[in-house]
């Protein structure tokens, strides 16, 4: 038998989630692609075990630019179709 306490505060439960709120952005994929290249920063930099947040956010950073560089290429498609095939 649960006795209820009327005094007592209730507590609010938060959504926590395992990984950074950085993270939760973005697709299986992309975070793969991350976790690969923190890892590759990681064997790169000695494998500085301290230095793992910083290999993170640098991954992150790099992948984001080559996602935008990416993004901003046109397709071969699109160059096709500009020169009017």
């Amino acid at each position: 038998m649960m006795i209820r306490n009327p005094d007592a505060q209730r507590v609010v439960e938060q959504n926590l989630s395992p990984e950074p709120e950085s993270m939760q952005k973005y697709s299986d994929e992309v975070r793969e692609r991350i976790a690969k290249k923190a890892y590759e920063l990681y064997e790169h930099g000695g494998r500085q075990a301290e230095r793992d947040v910083e290999d993170w956010l640098k991954a992150e950073e790099l992948v984001r630019k080559e996602m935008n560089t990416t993004r901003a290429a046109p397709s071969l498609r699109e160059q096709r179709v500009g020169r009017g095939r």
